[in-house]
Protein backbone atom coordinates (compact mmCIF):
# COMPACT_ATOMS: atom_id res chain seq x y z
CA UNK A 1 0.00 0.00 0.00
CA UNK A 2 1.25 3.88 -0.97
CA UNK A 3 1.87 6.02 2.07
CA UNK A 4 1.71 9.43 1.08
CA UNK A 5 4.58 11.40 2.24
CA UNK A 6 5.77 15.43 1.88
CA UNK A 7 8.99 16.86 0.63
CA UNK A 8 9.97 16.93 4.39
CA UNK A 9 9.58 13.38 4.13
CA UNK A 10 11.70 12.72 1.30
CA UNK A 11 14.32 15.14 3.10
CA UNK A 12 14.25 13.02 5.90
CA UNK A 13 14.57 9.60 4.20
CA UNK A 14 17.52 11.28 1.43
CA UNK A 15 19.49 12.36 4.63
CA UNK A 16 18.98 8.71 6.62
CA UNK A 17 20.00 6.70 3.91
CA UNK A 18 22.76 9.23 3.03
CA UNK A 19 23.58 8.50 7.22
CA UNK A 20 21.50 6.44 9.13
CA UNK A 21 23.80 7.63 12.13
CA UNK A 22 22.61 11.19 12.45
CA UNK A 23 21.19 12.34 15.32
CA UNK A 24 17.90 13.83 15.53
CA UNK A 25 18.88 16.98 16.51
CA UNK A 26 21.53 16.69 12.98
CA UNK A 27 18.73 15.59 11.24
CA UNK A 28 16.46 18.03 12.21
CA UNK A 29 18.61 21.00 11.64
CA UNK A 30 19.38 19.24 8.00
CA UNK A 31 15.30 18.98 6.75
CA UNK A 32 14.68 22.36 8.24
CA UNK A 33 12.42 21.12 11.29
CA UNK A 34 13.01 21.15 15.26
CA UNK A 35 13.96 18.29 16.82
CA UNK A 36 10.40 16.76 18.22
CA UNK A 37 8.46 17.36 14.82
CA UNK A 38 11.36 15.15 12.94
CA UNK A 39 11.49 12.69 15.68
CA UNK A 40 7.71 12.35 15.06
CA UNK A 41 8.09 12.02 11.27
CA UNK A 42 11.00 9.33 12.07
CA UNK A 43 8.38 7.39 13.98
CA UNK A 44 5.56 7.84 11.63
CA UNK A 45 7.70 6.30 8.75
CA UNK A 46 8.88 3.83 10.97
CA UNK A 47 5.20 2.67 12.03
CA UNK A 48 4.63 2.64 8.35
CA UNK A 49 7.38 0.56 7.33
CA UNK A 50 8.62 2.77 4.86
CA UNK A 51 11.98 2.93 7.53
CA UNK A 52 11.92 -0.63 7.52
CA UNK A 53 15.14 -0.70 9.81
CA UNK A 54 18.65 0.26 9.87
CA UNK A 55 22.19 -1.28 8.93
CA UNK A 56 25.70 -0.30 7.81
CA UNK A 57 26.69 -0.94 4.27
CA UNK A 58 29.48 -3.31 4.18
CA UNK A 59 32.37 -3.64 1.73
CA UNK A 60 32.14 -7.69 1.61
CA UNK A 61 35.59 -7.58 -0.85
CA UNK A 62 37.39 -5.94 2.60
CA UNK A 63 35.64 -8.91 4.89
CA UNK A 64 37.53 -11.33 2.06
CA UNK A 65 34.73 -11.89 -0.74
CA UNK A 66 35.27 -10.77 -3.58
CA UNK A 67 33.67 -12.74 -5.97
CA UNK A 68 30.03 -12.18 -6.48
CA UNK A 69 27.88 -14.48 -8.79
CA UNK A 70 24.58 -14.78 -10.43
CA UNK A 71 22.65 -17.83 -10.33
CA UNK A 72 19.58 -18.56 -11.84
CA UNK A 73 17.52 -21.87 -10.63
CA UNK A 74 14.61 -23.11 -12.43
CA UNK A 75 12.85 -25.93 -10.71
CA UNK A 76 10.88 -28.64 -12.09
CA UNK A 77 7.97 -27.63 -10.75
CA UNK A 78 6.92 -24.52 -9.65
CA UNK A 79 4.06 -25.15 -7.10
CA UNK A 80 3.75 -24.01 -3.35
CA UNK A 81 5.43 -27.19 -2.02
CA UNK A 82 8.82 -27.08 -4.28
CA UNK A 83 8.96 -23.60 -3.69
CA UNK A 84 8.81 -23.84 -0.16
CA UNK A 85 11.52 -26.62 -0.12
CA UNK A 86 13.74 -24.54 -2.56
CA UNK A 87 13.37 -21.00 0.17
CA UNK A 88 13.63 -22.95 3.09
CA UNK A 89 17.13 -24.71 1.94
CA UNK A 90 18.29 -21.28 0.13
CA UNK A 91 17.97 -19.36 3.63
CA UNK A 92 20.20 -21.35 5.12
CA UNK A 93 23.00 -20.52 2.62
CA UNK A 94 25.14 -17.74 4.07
CA UNK A 95 26.21 -17.67 0.35
CA UNK A 96 23.43 -16.50 -0.66
CA UNK A 97 23.28 -12.64 -0.31
CA UNK A 98 19.91 -11.62 -2.29
CA UNK A 99 17.53 -14.37 -4.15
CA UNK A 100 14.18 -13.64 -5.91
CA UNK A 101 11.29 -15.15 -7.17
CA UNK A 102 10.90 -14.35 -10.93
CA UNK A 103 9.22 -14.19 -13.67
CA UNK A 104 10.18 -15.56 -17.03
CA UNK A 105 12.19 -18.83 -17.75
CA UNK A 106 14.30 -18.89 -14.67
CA UNK A 107 12.32 -19.56 -11.31
CA UNK A 108 14.78 -17.90 -8.93
CA UNK A 109 18.08 -14.93 -9.22
CA UNK A 110 20.24 -14.81 -6.93
CA UNK A 111 23.30 -12.68 -5.47
CA UNK A 112 25.89 -15.28 -4.56
CA UNK A 113 28.86 -14.00 -2.49
CA UNK A 114 32.01 -16.11 -2.47
CA UNK A 115 35.82 -15.76 -1.68
CA UNK A 116 36.75 -17.58 -4.69
CA UNK A 117 35.71 -19.90 -8.01
CA UNK A 118 36.85 -22.70 -5.55
CA UNK A 119 33.93 -21.59 -2.83
CA UNK A 120 31.62 -21.04 -5.92
CA UNK A 121 32.18 -24.91 -7.17
CA UNK A 122 31.47 -26.10 -3.47
CA UNK A 123 28.25 -24.18 -2.73
CA UNK A 124 27.33 -25.26 -6.27
CA UNK A 125 27.93 -29.17 -6.15
CA UNK A 126 27.93 -29.76 -2.46
CA UNK A 127 24.97 -27.40 -1.52
CA UNK A 128 22.85 -25.76 -4.50
CA UNK A 129 22.28 -28.72 -6.84
CA UNK A 130 21.17 -31.07 -3.74
CA UNK A 131 18.27 -29.43 -3.15
CA UNK A 132 14.99 -31.03 -4.05
CA UNK A 133 13.38 -29.58 -7.31
CA UNK A 134 16.07 -28.20 -8.74
CA UNK A 135 15.97 -29.01 -12.74
CA UNK A 136 18.48 -26.55 -14.17
CA UNK A 137 21.12 -23.94 -12.95
CA UNK A 138 22.94 -21.39 -14.45
CA UNK A 139 25.33 -18.42 -13.81
CA UNK A 140 27.03 -15.14 -14.58
CA UNK A 141 29.68 -13.74 -12.99
CA UNK A 142 29.40 -10.05 -13.16
CA UNK A 143 32.73 -7.95 -14.69
CA UNK A 144 32.07 -4.59 -12.73
CA UNK A 145 29.08 -2.38 -10.96
CA UNK A 146 27.70 -0.21 -13.31
CA UNK A 147 24.71 1.42 -10.65
CA UNK A 148 24.46 0.03 -7.08
CA UNK A 149 21.87 2.18 -5.14
CA UNK A 150 19.57 2.27 -1.85
CA UNK A 151 15.90 2.62 -2.06
CA UNK A 152 14.19 4.49 -4.75
CA UNK A 153 12.86 7.77 -3.03
CA UNK A 154 11.51 9.31 -6.61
Amino acid sequence: MKFDIDAIDLSILRALQKDARLSHQELSERVGLSPSPCSRRIRILESKNIIDGYSARIDERLLGFAMNIFVSVKLERQVDGCLAIFEREINLCPEVVDCWLMTGTRDYLMRVSVRDLDEFERFLTARLTGIKGVASIESAIPIRRVKGGMARLV
